[in-house]
């Protein structure tokens, strides 16, 4: 991902209103990303627990989109749908967006579940233990990255897309 500013960041959400704008906490972390070895940033609001954003590179194009996240659950184990990471069950939790346009104002609105902390991008980074008939694939960790990438990716489309 290239390196992006405050300006830029605020300049990308899609379905943020002018209050969620204004009220919406950077990373604390922001001035140190790693800019080479994000493929899109995400963050949970500091100053909302239920409020998280991502911003992802469409077509050359910032797409930023304000989350809104439920509890995460409490069953055993749970999936994140953007990096394919298996979760306790609290470390899990359903994150929806309100769509663009005249859909998002009617209150339509798209969801998945997501890794609670919105660290996805982290996550398909870290070694996975080998079963002791396992080997590691070359290319293995790439095919993850690019993975979630895409699936981020068309969850930001998902949002942009008119139901009318």
């Amino acid at each position: 991902m290239r390196a992006l500013t405050e300006s830029d960041v605020r300049a990308s959400f899609v379905n943020a209103t002018e209050e969620e704008l204004r009220l919406i906490e950077m990373p604390h972390d922001f001035l140190l990303v790693d800019w080479d070895f994000h493929d899109f940033l995400a963050w949970r609001d500091p100053a909302s627990s239920k409020r998280g954003c991502v911003v992802v590179e469409i077509d050359g194009r910032l797409v930023g989109v304000v989350l809104r996240s439920t509890d995460p659950g409490r069953a055993r184990t749970g999936m994140c749908n953007i990096c394919h990471t298996m979760q306790p069950g609290n470390q899990v939790a359903l994150f929806s967006a309100r769509r663009v346009g005249d859909a998002g104002r009617r209150g339509d609105s798209v969801g998945t579940y997501i890794c609670a902390d919105l660290s996805c991008h982290e996550n398909v980074r870290l070694a996975h233990p080998l079963a002791p008939n396992e080997i590691r694939v070359p290319g293995q960790v790439d095919m993850r990255l690019d993975g979630t990438r895409r699936r981020m990716e068309g969850f930001a489309k998902r949002v942009l897309e008119s139901t009318d």
